[in-house]
């Protein structure tokens, strides 16, 4: 099988002794090819064709059997040609000989490690989870933000390591690790490997061939890291299940935790899944009793959860330009001068969503998309954060011949934010807390700053969210819970919950006494209702009962079908064609074809498809056989998205 998009292997020949999984090298068309030795041959084909010879076999553990059957079934469920998954395996289309003995060195040493005891409730937790754990199974740690769940998965990787098994650990955001390499090399002694897209290529080979020739035990790893080349895999781990970056949505889209089960349950070992919060679809197994659970209800070392006050802006209202209230400003400046941390959040990144002139009521919109562009004052330019286009906050006005636009910026953006707090508390050092600012160079020393209360106030995204540990963060103050309510999204409200228990799982962490402030014009809203309720499961089960009476996942299948094209008309009656064809071979319902709710993206329109099936009817082996026969114009691309998160 070659790394390309064909979804058969080729038929060489050979004068090698070869079996399933050896890493080869062969002549394809011109060039060179690297493949793998598949465990399924070319199906007969009516043109006579001459073999060519294998050229050499790489000096390389074979990849295990059990990784092939994983890579084929990961095709089929997702709509995938075999050779995009084996490219999804390979490093950039290479399989890599292991490095010089001292380049894993740094892997392997013991260094000075911190002795941490489990209390009494992580000890009952782990020896649930422990149990049964030689073989395939799925068990979710639910537990309260800051209960230490990250310690009792570390201490079940521990004893898979002593057994000399491999782990592999999956998190939402990767770019920021050191907090938790930090932790994971005070509780091991030794460094975890880690993969995401910020490493170098060099260190990516060390990797790859590391853990293929079982001289790496553990990797830290974003999505891809699902595919490497394990030599003895013995657990895996998917910290923040629930998170919606293990979709991927770009390229080969498939969801990263649901893979992952499926890779576990190939290889034949434990899955453990970790949130405060679990996936609406998690909680549905545990139910169903596929899956196991155990429940962390305290906080480690007893610090107390953070309080709930609401602050009604009908009654302290914000005033013009100001998007924080003279009550929300009181309760901060007490926190402040008791020398806790304070943090304002805001999910919107740069100074405004909104850039019109109020002359001419032009907004500033992207040529390319059909979004607005975000202005971003720190870089003095306004971006798509779509298809990265930028402009310059400069336009002729059209109703004032003379003198450029009149711009009104509306909405904020934590850049704004930033703005009037620096304005209102001039005397405290803030800092902006987004994927803008907190870039891979910088973000270790940065980190360490906020944790010695060097930035005593914080203006933060959802990137703040993410498992960071700050331990004078006792004032968290919500901005925007009005907008977030609102929207069509079918998984708003679970989204909405486990974003802000993360967030406020962020405050008091170190014991103090910490509170979380709502801002809102909504006195009586049912989503600060279900984040102030300790217990998750009641909302779960809500919104599962809502689901089922809808017919919605995970009671049903969805599969999207993207078309795009820079040409309109084409695009309209490709998509009606196609749509024809899937109601004649399909037994489904079809939806649409409607225009995508952003309908433009890098210069190309979209339409959506949507496919609703039962769950149980295996969908996607009449689906492939429709598209593999739908003869797609080649100004056409389409996208295919299985069990889709989004709908934009």
């Amino acid at each position: 099988l070659i790394p390309n998009i064909f979804d058969h292997p080729f038929t060489y020949e050979t004068d090698i002794k070869l079996e399933s999984g050896e890493y080869v090298i062969v002549p394809f068309g011109k060039t060179k090819a690297q493949g793998v030795v598949w465990n399924e041959f070319e199906q007969s084909q009516k043109k006579k064709f001459k073999t060519k010879k294998i050229f050499k076999k790489k000096n390389i553990n074979p990849l295990n059997i059990k990784t092939i059957q994983f890579l084929n079934w990961f095709s089929k469920y997702n709509l995938v040609p075999k050779g995009m998954s084996l490219k999804l395996h390979l490093l950039s289309n290479e399989a890599i000989e292991v490095f010089n003995e001292k380049e894993y060195e740094k892997y392997n040493t013991t260094e000075e490690f911190k002795k941490f005891n489990l209390n009494e409730e992580q000890k009952i937790v782990f020896k649930d989870i422990y149990s049964n754990i030689e073989k395939f199974k799925v068990h979710l740690l639910q537990g309260t933000t800051g209960s230490g769940k990250t310690f009792v998965y570390f201490e079940a990787i521990k004893k898979k390591i002593e057994k000399g098994y491999q782990g592999l650990i999956l998190l939402p955001e990767i770019g920021l690790t050191s907090e938790f390499e930090q932790k994971f090399k005070e509780y091991f002694g030794f460094r975890p490997a880690t993969w995401h897209s910020g490493i170098t290529k060099k260190r990516k080979k060390v990797i790859w061939s590391g853990l293929s020739s079982g001289k790496i035990k553990v990797v830290i790893g974003a999505r891809s890291s699902l595919f490497l080349p394990f030599k003895k895999l013995g657990i895996i781990i998917v910290d923040e299940e629930h998170d919606q970056s293990f979709k991927q949505d770009e390229g080969v889209v498939y969801n990263a935790r649901d893979m992952a089960i499926s890779r576990a349950s190939f290889e034949n070992v434990p899955i453990i899944l970790v949130s405060a919060v679990p996936s609406l679809e998690t909680y549905e197994n545990i139910k169903k009793k596929k899956y196991f659970y155990s429940r962390l209800i305290n906080r480690y070392k007893d610090a107390k959860l953070p309080k709930y006050e609401i602050i009604d802006l009908k009654k302290y209202k914000l005033y013009n330009q100001s998007w924080i209230s003279s009550k929300t400003l009181e309760k901060v400046k007490n926190h402040l001068q008791k020398g806790d941390q304070v943090l304002f959040f805001l999910n919107r990144r740069g100074f405004s969503p909104h850039v019109l002139c109020k002359n001419c009521y032009k907004v500033f919109s992207c040529p390319n998309c059909s979004i607005n562009l975000v202005y971003h004052k720190n870089k003095k330019e306004l971006l798509c954060h779509y298809c990265g286009h930028k402009n310059k906050l400069k336009r002729e006005c059209k109703n004032n011949i003379s003198a450029s636009c009149k711009f009104v910026f509306t909405g904020p953006g934590v850049e704004k934010i930033y703005e009037e707090v620096s304005t209102l508390l001039p005397e405290y050092k803030s800092l902006i807390f987004s994927s803008d600012t907190m870039n891979k160079k910088n973000s270790v020393n940065t980190l360490q700053k906020i944790i010695k209360n060097e930035f005593q106030i914080l203006i933060g995204t959802q990137l703040i969210s993410k498992g960071f540990h700050f331990p004078k963060l006792n004032c968290i103050v919500v901005l925007d819970i009005d907008l977030s309510s609102l929207g069509h999204d079918l998984r708003g409200a679970e989204k909405n919950l486990q974003l802000y228990h993360q967030l406020s799982g962020r405050a008091g962490r170190a014991g103090g006494d910490a509170t979380v402030y709502f801002q809102t014009y909504n006195f009586n809203t049912e989503s600060i209702k279900q984040i102030i309720d300790r217990d998750p499961f009641k909302f779960l089960e809500k919104e599962l009962d809502l689901r089922k009476k809808n017919n919605l996942p995970p009671y049903e299948r969805f599969i999207s079908l993207i078309l795009s094209s820079e040409n309109q008309k084409i695009l309209e009656q490709e998509a009606n064609k196609l749509k024809n064809l899937l109601i004649n071979k399909l037994n489904a319902k079809i939806l649409g074809p409607v225009n995508a709710p952003i309908y433009r993206i890098k210069k190309k329109f979209r339409m959506r498809l949507l496919i609703r099936s039962k769950k149980t009817s295996r969908i996607q082996e009449p689906l492939s056989l429709v598209l593999k026969n739908f003869k797609l114009l080649k100004k056409i691309k389409l996208t295919v998205d299985v069990d889709p998160i989004t709908f934009n």
